[in-house]
Order: C-alpha cells, then structure tokens, then sequence
C-alpha cells in the first residue's frame, strides 16, 4: 500500500463527530455537483419532479433545497458506514494486484464514494422510488423521473466521487482502527 503524507486523511477531522461532519459537508457538496447536471440536462427535475415526491407544489428552491437535504443524509449514512471498523478494513486491506496495491486509502475510499452513488442510483430511483409513488398516489411527478433515471446515472456516481473526495478530505481514518476482514 502506498503512504500519503500530508493529507487530509491523515490530518483531518477526528474524534467522535468527524465522520458527521464530513459526511454531512461531502454530502452537501455531492448534491450541489448532481443538481447542477441536473439543472442543466432537464431544469423541471428539480424544480417539479423532487417536490412532486413529497406532494409540494413546485415553489421557488424547494427542489434544491430538498435535493441537497437527501445529499446530507446520504453523505452522514456513508460517513457512519465507511468510519466502521470492517469498511475500514477493507479500505485498507493489502491487494494481490498491482494496481490496487498501488493505492492508498485516499483513492479508496473516493472509489467507494463511487460505489455508493451507483448503489444509491440502483436503490432509491430505480426500487424505492415508483413504489414511494404508488403509494401516494401521486404520479405529478413520476414521469418526469421515471425518464430521467438513465440519465441521472451520472449525476449520482458524480455525487457518489465528489461525497468520497470530499470525505476523505476532512475527516482523519487514519487514526481509527480497523478489523481486517479477510
């Protein structure tokens, strides 16, 4: 494994709360980043569709400002998954390729943020979201959705990079201990 010095990762925040923060602010982040695609792709996502989820009616910010409470809550859920000590372990796991040898927690934990904004797109668009919307009936805004999923793709590996990017950026893993779990 490689060594980085000088790095946030090692010389960011700390303690009990650090991963919260972090989360929390590389979620924020993330979300602006996604929106902006958003906003520039079909500009009615945000303004309509994400109220027409929660049954609001399109008024002035209220898509964005939604939009980034998702992305602060998804960014604490990965701050708390990626601070546990078995996420941990395998972030800093030694690898039998070259390649993967060759990285350091920094890569790593921005390519689980990769991961996590595929996983993010695979659950809450693609499973979560047409039940949520039979079940309030509403279809306001599940057509504007249900066309963008494909697209919004990007959006959410991008939030996925910029929420692992910024994580690893603020908050210090490695003064946490880890299990190794294989």
């Amino acid at each position: 494994m490689s060594s980085e010095s000088d790095t946030m990762a090692t010389n960011g925040l700390s303690g009990h709360a650090g991963w919260l923060v972090g989360g929390a602010l590389g979620g924020a982040i993330g979300a602006v980043a996604f929106g902006i695609v958003m906003w520039l792709l079909d500009p009615n996502v945000l303004s309509a569709a994400i109220p027409a989820i929660y049954g609001l009616e399109p008024v002035g910010p209220v898509g964005w400002g939604i939009h980034v409470a998702h992305g602060i809550g998804l960014g604490i859920i990965f701050g708390l998954l990626i601070t546990r000590p078995l996420f941990l372990g395998i972030l800093r796991s030694d690898a039998e390729t070259d390649a993967l040898a060759r990285t350091g927690i920094v890569f790593r934990t921005i390519a689980a943020g990769f991961v996590f904004g595929l996983v993010v797109w695979t659950v809450l668009p693609l499973l979560v979201l047409p039940v949520w919307m039979d079940t309030i009936g509403g279809s306001g805004g599940a057509n504007a959705l249900t066309s963008t999923v494909a697209g919004s793709l990007f959006g959410h590996l991008l939030f996925g990079t910029v929420l692992g990017a910024v994580f690893v950026a603020t908050v210090d893993l490695h003064g946490r201990t880890a299990e190794t779990p294989f």
